[in-house]
């Protein structure tokens, strides 16, 4: 009989452990998947810039990683920066005793351009640009929403403009104006609480006369009197949007932005070609490629820099009001037309970006990238802007400026990149117009210049 009893008690303690056992191993299932879910949500947040969100997506990972035995050391590293960011700038807003009166902070003058400091976060609505010309002078003028405590005061002297004026126009509207007997070469960016008015003309020569001693090394023509460098050592890969499957956006009459973007890669890499620079094409037919191969494939080529052609388009609603060339580099989309166009280009491939490919578009934002893109961006614009205004004049090239958007294209990239967006397809006229072999190379004529041009100052 006690046999028989011991037996059974045998039997209920080996039934009780069993499940114990399951229970524990279905709770670490749940611990790893509350985890890994918190990782995805972390991502997205840093992408839009949330930082309360980013520390409390930061604190469950450091909270499911402990249970679940993982290292967590890089999120309590990343906890402690934002904690520490968010202290030391709370005190620092509260010195600007005007801060609600006055929304504009500061109007400041580095070299060649003017750097205006808002005290929030901007879009593009806060800067209006116009230009005209009387009594023999031009006339570029911006007005930025806001007001200025120190317009008057200011002063700002460029030396390849004739005038600069800051005035403020009315209570919530500041007046720069740049006045000049040649037509002033100007772009804008936007950046966090900055807009920055860059003035692209040369300094006015100064009348010295100095000597220079001729150089031993013969000079190509094309590069004479400029600064030299040498083309032959650098690599281009020029990455044509879209393709096979992924058509990319349809204009009128079945017109595809695939197709569009492959010629103009083309008369590209023959431009390129022509100053010396050795280039290669991601695909040079209709040939569906993911997005992260495409960059893989200019890390192989050890490319110097990595170009992305798309086209652009917009809702029918409003596709006659919208035109013009963009300039894209890879960072957190600062303004709704930027995270709009980024959205659009990721479509093609999004089945692709896991958590591994998500990850490396936050290790690869580094500052150095990030600027040297920023460059290459700004030049290539300004040429592309000059060289289609020769033919079809100023007002028919709309400038939609130098912007910064997640482009998963751009992911993994080791080298400066950019996404340049050469019109917009569902425009009724500038549809047409860059479907067009006439418009597309004298676009990758633009681009080409811009490309020669970074490289002389860089």
């Amino acid at each position: 009989m006690y046999k028989k009893q011991n037996v059974f008690l045998i039997k209920i303690f080996l039934i009780v452990s069993l499940f114990f056992t399951l229970a524990s191993s279905n709770s670490i299932q749940s611990y790893q998947e509350k985890f890994n879910l918190s990782k995805i949500a972390y991502l997205n947040i840093i992408l839009s810039n949330n930082k309360a969100k980013e520390i409390e997506y930061l604190k469950e990972l450091i909270k499911y990683g402990n249970i679940l035995g993982k290292s967590t050391m890089k999120y309590k590293l990343e906890l402690n920066r934002l904690n520490k960011k968010e202290s030391v700038h709370k005190p620092v807003f509260k010195k600007f005793t005007y801060q609600k009166k006055y929304t504009i902070l500061s109007v400041k003058q580095t070299k060649n351009s003017i750097t205006i400091r808002f005290n929030k976060k901007i879009d593009k609505s806060f800067i209006e640009f116009k230009e005209y010309k009387a009594n023999r002078y031009y006339y570029d003028n911006f007005y930025l929403k806001g007001n200025f405590k120190f317009a008057r005061e200011t002063k700002l002297k460029f030396d390849a403009i004739s005038k600069t004026i800051v005035t403020q126009a009315s209570k919530n509207r500041l007046k720069i104006s740049l006045m000049n007997k040649k037509n002033p070469k100007t772009i804008y960016i936007i950046n966090k609480s900055n807009i920055i008015i860059k003035i692209l003309d040369k300094p006015k020569k100064s009348k010295v006369k100095t000597t220079i001693k001729p150089s031993k090394k013969v000079i190509p023509n094309k590069f004479q009197n400029q600064n030299y460098f040498s083309p032959n050592n650098k690599v281009i890969v020029i990455d044509p949007g879209h393709g096979g499957k992924d058509a990319g956006a349809v204009g009128s009459k079945r017109k595809y932005e695939k197709k569009i973007v492959l010629n103009v890669g083309k008369y590209l890499r023959d431009e390129l070609k022509k100053d010396g620079y050795k280039v290669f094409l991601t695909r040079n037919r209709d040939k569906y490629i993911r997005l992260s191969n495409r960059t893989k494939f200019a890390n192989k080529k050890n490319a110097t820099l990595f170009i992305s052609i798309h086209a652009n388009s917009i809702a029918k609603k409003r596709a006659h009001k919208v035109h013009g060339l963009e300039t894209f580099f890879l960072s957190p989309a600062r303004s709704k037309r930027a995270k709009r166009v980024a959205a659009k280009e990721n479509k093609g491939d999004m089945g692709s970006m896991n958590w591994s490919s998500k990850n490396s578009f936050l290790t690869i934002l580094n500052q150095k990238k990030i600027t040297e893109s920023n460059k290459l961006a700004i030049d290539v614009q300004k040429n592309m802007l000059h060289t289609l205004r020769k033919t079809y004049g100023k007002k028919r090239i709309a400038d939609g400026g130098v912007r910064e958007a997640p482009f998963w294209v751009l992911v993994g990239a080791q080298m400066p990149s950019i996404l340049i967006e050469v019109g917009y397809i569902s425009h009724p006229v500038e549809g047409k117009r860059i479907y067009t072999r006439k418009y597309q190379k004298l676009i990758a004529k633009g681009i080409a210049k811009g490309i020669n041009s970074y490289f002389k100052k860089n």
